[in-house]
């Protein structure tokens, strides 16, 4: 059991990084470029953005390590008995409410909200000043969940290779 452990924590790992890199790019300098540009330009920018992540190399990742998230929280109580269950419990409920369900109910609304909106339109303006404040806000809980997720393996590995 434990070498399967370790083998899904690792997993795990390499999900977290990748998906959280990805989002640590958005809070450091992605959206702050898009702020700096002209209004519609900037809007224009995000909406092909939120069209273009679509991709097998995000979107694989980040659900892969959804579905891992949900796995390690059944794990982690179904071995209690265990040094490494609640770095496990604590890496997927990191990811699994801080990464998946944020981004469910935060940013992705805002997403499809600013999609339907048009560019040039001065009310779409008003709303992207929001958008640009609210969406980096919810990015960097995603972010933070994510570092703390990622700990959370590494620590869930360390233990692991402890009791080998």
């Amino acid at each position: 059991m434990d070498e399967i452990m370790n083998i899904a924590a690792r997993v795990g790992i390499f999900g977290v990084a990748i998906t959280g890199g990805g989002l640590f790019a958005f809070s450091t300098f992605i959206m702050a470029a898009l702020k700096r540009m002209p209004d519609p330009e900037g809007i224009r920018a995000m909406q092909q953005i939120n069209k273009t992540v679509f991709t097998p190399w995000f979107i694989g990742p980040f659900f892969v390590t959804s579905a891992i998230s949900v796995g390690a929280i059944v794990l982690a109580f179904m071995n209690t008995d265990r040094d490494w269950w609640i770095p496990l419990l604590c890496a997927g409920l990191l990811y699994a409410i801080g990464v998946f369900v944020v981004t469910a109910a935060g940013n992705v609304p805002l997403n499809e909200k600013l999609d339907r909106m048009d560019a040039d339109d001065p009310e779409t303006a008003e709303f992207w000043k929001r958008y640009l404040v609210v969406w980096t806000r919810w990015n960097h809980v995603r972010v933070t969940a994510s570092m703390g997720s990622l700990y959370f393996l590494t620590e869930c590995v360390h233990l692991l290779g402890q009791t080998s």
